[in-house]
């Protein structure tokens, strides 16, 4: 009867619910749990609709696997998912850094590399919005 009651009391308080089942991309690496501290930046881009199955252009066009590359060299890349349940053509990149200057930094000298403007070109037209979440780990984290 306690849960029964607790689930009537969260209800009152719940606004919206949203899910969605999400697959990983293959180009990832698998994400492991991490030393820290580090703070985690989890970007969505919600992609134009196109014919090219899950995922959409941007996975058909092969530039995500490209571009991640760029962006290893400091094991900054946590995950890539792309929707295969709920919203469709929606992708979210977990990206992990030291800190707010650390992101930066790692940020700015991708544009200093060799075709990633290149890269930034062709795929920011798929794209239709696009959102940016700073998250905390708990303690209780693998991802520290």
């Amino acid at each position: 009867q306690e849960y029964l009651d607790f689930r009537k009391e969260r209800s009152r308080m719940l606004l919206s619910r949203r899910n969605q089942l999400l697959l990983e991309f293959s180009f990832w690496n698998e994400p492991l749990p991490r030393q820290g501290p580090n703070i985690y930046e989890l970007r969505t881009y919600k992609l134009k609709a196109s014919g090219h199955g899950a995922g959409g252009p941007a996975r058909a066009s092969g530039r995500p696997a490209r571009a991640i590359k760029y962006r290893q060299e400091n094991q900054e890349a946590v995950g890539g998912f792309f929707s295969q349940i709920g919203e469709l053509y929606v992708v979210h990149h977990l990206w992990a850094y030291r800190d707010l200057q650390s992101r930066e930094e790692t940020r700015n000298a991708a544009w200093r590399k060799r075709g990633w403007d290149e890269n930034v070109y062709y795929t920011v037209p798929l794209i239709r919005t696009m959102e940016s979440r700073i998250m905390i780990p708990l303690k209780i984290s693998p991802l520290q």
